[in-house]
């Protein structure tokens, strides 16, 4: 089975973000914990930058280039 891709994507509040895959599936991913303690992605801490979040591909990205593994994107987020 293919693994679901991101389709859309929406900053939330508490540096999270909504995720609907192509699955139709709806999902809230933290980037809080562990995340933003990763010197890697640290810098989306700045509320402006982290609200550049965007799907790109089958995954998503920030206007810094900053992306995540899809896989990880999919199995760690919880299902809403």
């Amino acid at each position: 089975m293919l693994r679901p891709c991101a389709r859309e994507v929406q900053p939330l509040d508490g540096y999270k973000i909504l995720l609907t895959f192509d699955t139709g599936e709806k999902k809230i991913y933290n980037m809080a914990a562990p995340r933003l303690k990763d010197i890697f992605f640290s810098t989306l801490k700045d509320k402006s930058l982290f609200e550049t979040v965007k799907v790109n591909g089958i995954t998503v990205e920030w206007d810094n280039e900053i992306d995540l593994c899809p896989d990880d994107l999919y199995y760690n987020s919880i299902v809403i």
